[in-house]
């Protein structure tokens, strides 16, 4: 079974987003640069250098509205062992991968999809990291 690992929504204006979610729900907020497509990362609950500390609790991030880019809506991320295979399947099922998996440089591979109902949803091939 592959778990939902994380959570991304649109936004217009960043910091005004990233108020509203600290102000609100008390969420840190750490914005990325050009390089990383303006992204904005959410720790939602205590994380550790393995992500949050509370099981089945999830962070998220927040990326750039653009006029070209289909279905901006808030949407999942899934974890996967093979994201290849895992966009396959997808296909199989009746679903749309949308481009081609990219490398996001220290987490992993990422693509996203529609379902079958129209949703966007994403998936993530995370890197392995060495423990020492």
């Amino acid at each position: 079974m592959n778990p939902v690992v994380h959570f991304e929504m649109p936004y217009d204006n960043r910091q005004r987003m990233a108020k509203f979610y600290e102000s609100a729900f008390g969420w840190h907020t750490q914005m990325l640069g050009e390089d990383m497509g303006n992204y904005v990362l959410a720790t939602t609950t205590e994380s550790g250098e393995d992500g949050p500390k509370r099981p089945g609790a999830i962070n998220g991030g927040f990326f750039p509205k653009k006029p070209d880019w289909p279905a901006q809506h808030p949407s999942v991320v899934i974890a996967v062992d093979d994201i290849k295979t895992a966009a396959e399947k997808v296909r199989d099922a009746g679903g749309k991968v949308l481009g081609e998996p990219m490398e996001i440089p220290g987490v992993g591979h990422y693509v996203s999809f529609t379902d079958t109902e129209g949703n966007r949803v994403s998936m993530l091939q995370p890197t392995r990291h060495r423990r020492q």
